[in-house]
């Protein structure tokens, strides 16, 4: 509760006044008589009207204080806030080929690098459907494109190396790309994007990346594609079992290598970006920059409405007033 005229309040100065001159000069006003012995009376209870003789004066107080509240306009707010949100549908394909196993990137290595920083991605949108969809020698749809973030952040979570998810490992580009732009292509979003993530080039799938560029184009799409993990040399991983059921990890040899030139068209073709995020941390700050290109457009308009109280206080006030006359003039009335 507000009040719109707080000035009004300044009647009350008035009121501390007036009370303070009447306790002060209570005595004088107070009708005595002289008697030249007043033991007998000290041991006199009073009766019950001289004990509520205050209560008239206590009440034209209260409902003085009450018409001055009336006066400063008390008012209840009631604020509604009406949002008009522009939206953008993104799909991120990530690569779950066997490679993404390699550790050059923390906490452990590229896949779950990935994935640590796709949900950091994911946690800070408001408004915008993100849909999943994984890829090596062939590509699925973990997600379509959902508000839904706790259960995008589940997925995530969930996501593995193509040997775990038991499909075709390899790195199916063009693939990918056309199952990312057909889960965009009914979208009536004014922005629509693809997030594109890969460490390796095309070597697998039955549809060229030129193919699946032409796709993304054709429907207007925008791809921000990422090259991710090191050029040369390194090892990859290996999990097997030995005799007695026991997993154990060795390593082999591999040639890590991202196809740069192909990724760069993707993205300039399309209006998008290409970056090359060779560690962890630069592979955050990719999604950070793209955080702040894709912002979405939010008009706030912002209604209050107040309600008049003061209709209240006047009632309360005329009612403590008659209260006060009432009494003044029968059981608490004075008499000389």
């Amino acid at each position: 509760m507000s009040f719109h005229d707080s000035w009004g309040f300044l009647f009350l100065l008035p009121l501390l006044l007036v009370i303070f001159w009447i306790w002060f000069k209570k005595n004088e006003l107070r009708a005595t008589f002289q008697f030249s012995q007043v033991q007998i009376f000290k041991t006199m209870r009073p009766a019950w009207r001289a004990r509520w003789a205050w209560l008239p004066l206590a009440l034209k107080v209260i409902a003085f204080v009450l018409m001055v509240l009336a006066l400063a306009r008390p008012q209840l707010a009631s604020t509604k806030v009406k949002k008009n949100v522009e939206g953008i549908d993104i799909v991120i394909a990530l690569d779950i080929s066997d490679s993404m196993l390699i550790e050059d990137m923390k906490p452990e290595n590229r896949l779950e690098a990935a994935k640590a920083t796709i949900q950091e991605f994911v946690g800070k949108r408001t408004s915008d459907r993100i849909g999943l969809v994984v890829f090596a020698g062939e590509a699925f749809t973990m997600v379509p494109p959902t508000l839904d973030y706790q259960m995008i952040l589940d997925r995530a979570r969930e996501m593995t190396t193509a040997a775990n998810a038991n499909i075709k490992d390899g790195t199916a580009l063009g693939v990918a790309l056309a199952a990312a732009a057909g889960r965009l292509k009914d979208s009536t979003a004014k922005s629509r994007v693809i997030i594109f993530l890969t460490d390796g080039e095309n070597n697998s799938g039955t549809i060229a990346p030129e193919t699946g560029l032409e796709i993304a184009k054709g429907y207007g799409l925008k791809i921000y594609s990422i090259g991710i993990g090191k050029d040369g040399p390194t090892r990859i991983p290996v999990y097997t079992r030995d005799v007695f059921g026991q997993k154990f990890k060795t390593y082999q040899p591999f040639e890590s290598r991202v196809n740069d030139e192909l990724l760069q068209r993707m993205a300039s073709e399309t209006g998008g970006k290409y970056w090359r995020a060779g560690k962890e941390d630069s592979l955050q700050e990719v999604f950070h920059e793209i955080d702040q290109l894709e912002r979405t457009k939010i008009d706030i308009n912002k209604f209050t409405k107040y309600d008049e109280l003061f209709q209240k206080y006047l009632f309360w006030a005329l009612l403590f007033y008659l209260a006060a006359i009432l009494s003044s003039r029968t059981f608490l009335r004075k008499v000389p």
